[in-house]
């Protein structure tokens, strides 16, 4: 269980830097808020929480003036303000990080820090002054970055970065962040945690929009918890756990966030054997009635493992065999791809569900009916089997208007459900998934985990990757650890703790290779 961390905490002034009082909004009849109030202060980090829908990404638009209000007060330094637009909350202090970043990528990094604002005489940019201050303003906050690149050349997390430094550069007494670290790997995400930190230390009032129960408790000092529009509660967090928080969150107790892990094995679903005999430590068998994680630091070649299996990588190197109910299996040819695999059982839900597994221009029922098209005349595209989605659909608790709504409206946790929908629709035996809860929020990822599991009490077999190490020890039976591109090690899941699981990742024990039978 997560547990608040008091660590460089110290007592902050009560005065509010920025308060909304009230606040209502509504979007086509719909209540997204509903007399919300909520309070930024100085040298403080305030988490914003509660399930998908519950009005935060609202709430924090009204605040940086993408939204207005229609009942409610914004008061800023204790005077009441109107945004008219968002130009208007970054003139009163107000920077927002948000998801889409709003870098121009053709622009250098100074261009962008100093958008609307380039020094130099009326009619001029000092170009040279430019660069020199976007460096100290960079240097003040640890971030190095060239700011003479350009911004489509950054890595999402120097994005990120470079989109804080641009409230830094305006001198922004307020700093907003949603889902900062949805996107990120390891090291960027402690990068962004201490580069957060820091703007606490400086005496910012920093709002944290999050799923992730972590980073609330090791960030945080204050968590506000909305549901359904409407506000919860506001409390320190050294006041809750992760139970307490969770039951705050979906309005009911969730006695354990992870269903029982097997009691019982079948037999193997799924070989991976490296073609060197030398190089046994790339093997492993995943059996029936399993979930199987594999974790290891990022860029060790864990992701290449999964993808491999699913058929996105064509690899040489190793020989996978899918196996049937009896003694009867079939080699899986490397160059099959996702829909090769797919036909031979073997399911694949890729951690970016919006770029690589969605159509988003596509309804719910055609996204699930998709995958069962191959082979058939185009005119059968326009006729799903409505049946089958709609049980499909009510098996998952897929919660839509209809199955014809457009996929892009659904939240996070929906999403992932019509691509679990999808794969399942295909009669797989073998799942294969990364990052399984990825934006979700605590309850759909509590479905998620059960829909996981009663797959492989139906005799499937899951093989999972995820870089919440929390979750593959709550949820794996199995977890492989790569480094380096071999299995290091095989945990049992009932004996995993994050400092076992990361010292083979980091190399630093010794053999710890159990395989299943």
């Amino acid at each position: 269980m997560f547990k608040h961390s008091d660590e460089s905490r110290h007592t902050v002034a009560n005065e509010a830097v920025i308060e909304a009082i009230g606040i209502s909004k509504t979007f086509g009849g719909a209540k997204a808020l509903t007399n919300v109030s909520i309070r930024g202060v100085a040298g403080s980090i305030h988490a914003v929480t509660g399930e998908n829908g519950a009005g935060k990404s609202t709430l924090m638009k009204i605040l940086s003036g993408v939204h207005r209000p229609d009942a409610g007060e914004l008061h800023v330094s204790g005077k009441i303000v109107k945004f008219h637009d968002s130009r208007a909350a970054r003139e009163h202090g107000i920077s927002t990080v948000f998801q889409e970043f709003t870098l121009l990528p053709n622009l250098s990094v100074a261009e962008n820090l100093f958008l609307g604002r380039e020094p130099g005489p009326r009619g001029w940019v000092n170009i040279r002054q430019m660069k020199a201050r976007a460096k100290e303003i960079l240097a003040a906050l640890g971030v190095d970055i060239d700011p003479t690149q350009l911004a489509g050349q950054l890595s999402v997390g120097e994005q990120q970065l470079v989109e804080i430094a641009k409230g830094f550069a305006t001198d922004a007494s307020v700093f907003i962040f949603d889902e900062p670290t949805a996107a990120l790997n390891g090291p960027e995400v402690e990068k962004l945690k201490s580069l957060i930190r820091s703007l606490k230390e400086r005496g910012k009032a920093v709002f944290y929009i999050s799923h992730r129960l972590e980073e609330i408790f090791s960030m945080c000092d204050t968590v506000t918890v909305l549901k359904d529009g409407t506000h919860v509660a506001t409390l320190p967090t050294s006041e809750l756990d992760e139970r307490s928080l969770v039951t705050l969150m979906v309005g009911r107790q969730i006695d354990d966030l992870f269903p029982p892990r097997a009691t019982q094995v079948g037999g193997n679903a799924l070989r991976c054997d490296s073609v060197h005999p030398s190089d046994a430590n790339r093997s492993f068998r995943l059996n029936r009635r399993e979930i199987v994680g594999i974790a290891g630091l990022e860029g060790q070649g864990q992701r290449e493992l999964l993808r491999s299996v699913a058929g996105v990588l064509s690899s040489q190197e190793l020989r996978l065999e899918k196996c049937g109910d009896g003694s009867k299996t079939h080699v899986l040819d490397p160059a099959s791809g996702v829909r090769g695999r797919l036909r031979q059982g073997v399911g694949f839900l890729p951690g970016d569900r919006k770029s690589e597994g969605l159509y988003l221009d596509l309804s719910i029922a055609e996204n699930i009916a998709i995958s069962t098209y191959q082979g058939s005349s185009l005119g059968a595209y326009a006729s799903p089997n409505a049946s089958l989605i709609s049980n499909m659909m009510k098996h998952l608790g897929l919660r839509a208007k209809s199955p014809r709504s457009m996929v892009q409206t659904l939240s996070g946790g929906n999403q992932q459900k019509a691509l679990l929908a999808r794969a399942l629709i295909s009669e797989i035996d073998v799942l294969v998934i990364e990052e399984p809860t990825r934006g979700v929020d605590i309850g759909a990822k509590t479905e998620i985990y059960r829909l996981l599991r009663s797959f492989t009490e139906d005799n499937g077999a899951v093989l999972v990757s995820s870089s919440e190490l929390p979750e593959l020890i709550g949820l794996c039976d199995r977890i492989l650890v790569v480094r380096g591109g071999h299995i290091v090690a095989t945990i049992d899941g009932q004996d995993a703790t994050e400092e076992l699981v990361m010292s083979y990742a980091l190399g630093t024990s010794g053999p710890h290779l159990k395989e299943a039978a």
